[in-house]
């Protein structure tokens, strides 16, 4: 198994509502703004809807479960879902909710990715294992997604 680049992803996020604390963790709902993906066979634009339905754990881990669209250069609707974990020390944490500039070496962001289209030309990506280790930016999650070969 080898893990092939398959796209830089900038999702855009607008401000945060905290609903607050529920029995399975403080919920946290980011919505999405915008923003862009590049990848050799597969690139364009994060289109602003869906939401990253964030749960955060006593401890600090935050449990992502994103939902939203893309659209790919030739005009193709891509809906893609992540899951994954962000999780790292305290005093970590606590800068990334501030909006600090973080080595993402210091924490522990990754996703797993999932894909559903119509359109012919990006039906692979439906039958395609994506994985991605990403940042938090003050206003955006910037992931490197691969493909397991």
């Amino acid at each position: 198994m080898h893990l092939e680049p398959l796209a830089t992803v900038r999702v855009e996020l607008a401000p945060g509502l905290d609903v607050g604390p529920t029995p399975g963790g403080r919920r946290r709902v980011f919505p999405i703004a915008g923003g862009s993906f590049t990848g050799r066979a597969f690139a364009g634009t994060v289109l602003p809807g869906g939401a990253d339905w964030q749960l955060v754990q006593p401890d600090g881990t935050a449990v992502i479960d994103t939902r939203y669209m893309l659209r790919t250069g030739d005009g193709a609707l891509v809906y893609i879902q992540t899951r994954g974990f962000r999780h790292g020390p305290p005093e970590i944490l606590q800068r990334l909710a501030a909006g600090e500039p973080v080595d993402p070496a210091a924490y522990y962001f990754r996703l797993s990715l999932r894909f559903e289209t119509a359109a012919p030309v990006y039906a692979w990506l439906a039958r395609t294992i994506a994985v991605a280790t990403a940042r938090r930016e003050p206003s955006a999650v910037v992931y490197d997604a691969y493909t397991l070969t």
